[in-house]
């Protein structure tokens, strides 16, 4: 692959999830118990002359076997459920104060100031590609909507490309820091796709856990862990 005027900066974060191990048999304990007292009792009071058939009581012995399978694939599946949120809610954590790439045409152009005096602009988006590209556009707008840069890929695979802008314009001069947008154009054999995604970089500042899972709270809103393409 080829770059025209992109600096890639792809990231990772590792983290090891710490999963926690639940059992629960309390339910599938009380329907056994539950079951062994109504056939005791029907038993005890069955007619001596018409005693329980011998099919009818194997049949209630193959109803409690399926019950307590059932029982016991509810609890594991609870207890994975548990496992799996326990790794989200510990995997967001460590996002905290970290800029993830989400859904988004945003770019905050940020310029800062050297001891020397010197100033210097930076910003980070990204674009995610669901199918390889032949070629790919990038062209940033500013409020008014006039292109001041425009950025060029040549044969990108599959995958998300963390973007940086150092401000500089197409006619070399610098952007003032702001607010900006962006669209993205990926082509392939002549034809334009349509599963290129365009990513802003949102800052991470909590985490929320509740009946709707694990979300992050960021400058940009909040966020399901799946909507989050990278770390940086």
């Amino acid at each position: 692959m080829t770059i025209s005027g992109i600096i890639d900066t792809p990231a990772a974060v590792n983290s090891t999830p710490t999963t926690t191990t639940t059992t629960s048999t309390d339910s599938v304990q009380a329907d056994q118990d539950k079951f062994m007292k109504l056939l005791v009792t029907q038993l005890q009071n069955q007619d001596p002359l018409n005693p329980m058939d011998n099919a009818a009581m194997t049949s209630q012995l193959a109803q409690l076997s399926t019950v307590t399978g059932i029982n016991k694939v509810n609890a594991t599946l609870e207890s994975l459920r548990s496992d799996i949120a326990s790794s989200q809610s510990q995997s967001a954590i460590s996002m905290i104060g970290k800029g993830v790439l989400v859904e988004g045409k945003g770019i905050e152009l940020a310029t800062s100031t050297a001891d020397d005096g010197t100033k210097t602009s930076s910003s980070v988006f990204g674009i995610d590609l669901a199918s390889a590209a032949q070629s790919v556009t990038i062209a940033i707008q500013d409020s008014t909507g006039k292109t001041v840069r425009t950025m060029a890929m040549t044969n990108a695979d599959v995958g998300t490309y963390p973007i940086t802008w150092d401000g500089t314009q197409d006619d070399k001069t610098a952007a003032p820091a702001g607010k900006y947008t962006f669209t993205v154009t990926a082509t392939s054999g002549g034809s334009t796709l349509t599963d290129a995604t365009p990513l802003q970089l949102a800052a991470v500042a909590s985490v929320s856990t509740g009946s709707g899972g694990v979300k992050l709270n960021t400058s940009l809103g909040q966020f399901a862990m799946s909507d989050v393409k990278e770390v940086l």
